[in-house]
């Protein structure tokens, strides 16, 4: 079935108009290629991807002459990007709607965590540890007991527990309250295919996301020092209720290389997830090189537990390899309001957009290469009279 263009491949078409770059290339298959490519090797060339291209069913790339083939991904659906840039540079099924398990504490941790400064301590009540779902993953937590807040998000971002985050979100106001400002925080960052029903990633009737809203919200928490710092502790020393402390480790084996998974090189870390419904699902980063990399995998349907990692190093290690080789098929930026909101004004003004500046990639990062300067409404109109659209490829 063919997803026809709904209003974010509209509204990603003005953005990508308004700041179009100068060097246009046609769209290639995963299984295809260029024609030979006249620029040095691993040079960075800018081209605009077709309007809605990300909104096609099928695995989207374009490749060019040189390029490394894609790795066999069997997720339903998977996403890699330039987490400094924002390109996407290949991905298949991207605003598949699927139930996020635990990476969607991701969004929950971006709009929570700057709340309340982590030294601060709180006594657990019988209350805030009511209502958690059955089989939840845990960390622990004691009624009667005082824990910093910073116990509490080492509690959601190693051991993924339910238990912290619904501690934290009752400091935050209450659980409904807080799914509704995670929605909100969602619709911010330009995710528009992610619903809130339980924070915490528990399977519930309309929760859902995609590998590109998991992407856009696992860039964003790399930008944020106390997310970054929390994402990528693979282990920690956690109170017990007696005055002792007990070991937690990371459950994204990645980070840690446990039970046999080998880890990344430069991972970053960030979030794993895992229930009956959703399958596995994972957000990771890493950096080589100067370049940070995020990938998706949802719901792998081949192998065993551990198939989400090795599909994720695959992506990973075909991005770093690609570096140069590829031309976008999207961007992590083209839903948010701020560039809806540029394009428009550009628009509406008549005159040739100013170059876009890239996205604060926050500490120690590396940006590798510039996105042309925008060359205006007037190129935006040609490129869609003359109907520059993307065509669909499919791979099952």
């Amino acid at each position: 079935m063919k997803i026809g263009l709904r209003s974010r491949a509209v509204m990603s078409t003005c953005a990508l108009c308004a700041a179009g770059v100068l060097a246009l290339a046609p769209p290639v298959a995963a299984v295809g290629r260029t024609s030979a490519d006249t620029s040095a090797p691993g040079q960075r060339k800018a081209a605009v991807p077709p309007p809605g291209l990300l909104e096609e069913e099928g695995t989207q790339v374009r490749l060019r002459a040189g390029a490394p083939d894609l790795p066999d991904v069997s997720a339903l659906s998977w996403l890699v990007a330039d987490a400094g840039t924002g390109e996407v540079l290949a991905a298949h099924d991207a605003h598949r709607r699927l139930p996020p398990a635990s990476t969607l504490k991701t969004l929950f941790a971006l709009t929570v965590l700057p709340a309340f400064p982590a030294g601060v301590q709180h006594t657990v009540s019988a209350k805030e540890l009511a209502g958690i779902g059955e089989g939840s993953s845990l960390v622990g937590l004691v009624e009667g007991h005082a824990y910093k807040v910073a116990d509490l998000w080492r509690g959601v971002f190693l051991n993924s527990g339910n238990d912290a985050v619904h501690v934290l979100a009752a400091l935050n106001g209450g659980w409904d309250q807080t799914a509704r400002q995670v929605e909100t925080k969602a619709r911010s960052l330009g995710a528009l295919d992610t619903t809130v029903v339980s924070p915490d990633g528990y399977d519930a009737d309309g929760q859902a996301s995609s590998a590109y809203d998991l992407a856009v919200f696992g860039r964003a928490g790399l930008r944020d020092p106390d997310f970054a710092r929390y994402c990528s502790t693979a282990h920690a020393a956690f109170p017990g209720y007696d005055g002792t402390t007990y070991q937690i480790a990371n459950t994204n084996r990645l980070l840690t290389g446990a039970d046999g998974v080998e880890p990344y090189p430069g991972l970053l870390g960030i979030k794993n997830g895992y229930t009956s419904n959703a399958g596995n699902t994972l957000v990771a980063a890493a950096r080589q090189g100067g370049r940070t990399l995020v990938v998706t995998v949802m719901n792998p349907q081949g192998g065993e537990g551990h198939t989400v990692y090795e599909e994720a190093r695959g992506l990973l290690d075909w991005g770093f390899d690609a570096a140069g080789y590829v031309d976008p098929v999207g961007s992590l930026d083209a839903l948010r309001p701020g560039a809806r909101a540029h394009a428009k004004a550009v628009a509406s003004a008549g005159s040739a957009a100013p170059p876009r500046a890239e996205p604060d990639a926050g500490p120690d990062w590396s940006q590798t290469g510039t996105i042309a300067s925008a060359i205006g409404v007037g190129a935006g109109a040609l490129l869609l009279g003359l109907g520059f659209t993307g065509r669909r490829y499919a791979r099952d």
